[in-house]
């Protein structure tokens, strides 16, 4: 089907072809990126000896806690706004909207990756706007009295169930697109040592921490314990208190302020 034989279509482009809007959205990489090396830095903390929540919660509440951070906070929100609307136009004209022309050929399942890409992102922007309004909270126990409900019913044990395998192939796709570097399809250069290095470590352990967080919402799910099912913090504790954990968490730490690194990359070399 023509582009610009769709209203909807039409109207993607025009926004798509917004130096502004195209600005903002490059902004939201680099806010993840910092909400990245954020998290990286809880982890660490965690490795240490000292508490925090390892999810984009507690990132948030670091960044709230800064001189500024109130307003740091709702840029990032501004970026990670415009980065979601930035996933719906790839998911309504396909990938890439800026540089796509002629027919929207893009398969399903990636308007479905960028659907998915979209809520996320949107989420995190309402969650830095509660935080800068000084009203954030946990995710992990939000996700823990959500479980607790889910818990209660048949029904909603499948559906936590559906959501752990989900994860768990995210997590599984990431350690993929970072073992095989298909991260390169979405920037403007080819190559390069360093984009290499914190491209694959940061998509293979980022991938990792996604798919430890499924398989515990399984496993809690399984064992009627919605402590365990609370996302990215349950995982990343759970993996401090394996054997050699401290070893453990510093090599995720590092992953993840790798994917937060490369976060930045592709705010500067993103394909849009």
């Amino acid at each position: 089907m023509n582009r610009s034989a769709s209203p909807v279509h039409g109207a993607v482009d025009k926004a798509t072809d917004n130096d502004a809007f195209q600005y903002a959205a490059r902004a939201g990489f680099a806010a993840s990126g910092v909400l990245h090396l954020l998290l990286a830095y809880i982890i660490l903390r965690l490795a240490l000896g000292t508490g925090g929540n390892a999810d984009q919660s507690g990132a948030l509440a670091a960044l709230a806690s800064q001189p500024g951070g109130a307003v740091m906070l709702w840029i990032a929100a501004i970026g990670l706004f415009a980065l979601g609307l930035w996933h719906l136009a790839e998911a309504v004209v396909g990938s890439k909207p800026s540089e796509r022309s002629g027919n929207d050929d893009s398969p399903a399942w990636k308007r479905a990756k960028s659907v998915g890409l979209a809520i996320a992102n949107i989420a995190i922007a309402f969650s830095a706007m509660r935080f800068a309004m000084g009203a954030g909270q946990s995710s992990g126990q939000q996700n823990s009295g959500v479980s607790a409900q889910l818990m209660q019913s048949g029904w909603g044990k499948a559906v936590l169930i559906v959501i752990g395998l989900g994860v768990l192939g995210v997590g599984g796709y990431h350690v993929y697109k970072g073992v095989s570097q298909k991260f390169f399809k979405d920037l403007r250069v080819s190559g390069g040592t360093g984009i290499t290095v914190i491209g694959v470590a940061g998509y293979v352990a980022k991938g990792l921490a996604l798919a430890g967080a499924g398989i515990l919402v399984a496993f809690a799910t399984w064992e009627a314990d919605p402590a365990k099912a609370s996302g990215l913090d349950a995982a990343v504790k759970t993996l401090g208190q394996a054997p050699f954990g401290k070893f453990l968490l510093i090599l995720a730490a590092l992953g993840i302020a790798a994917f937060g690194l490369y976060s930045f990359a592709r705010s500067r070399y993103g394909r849009l």
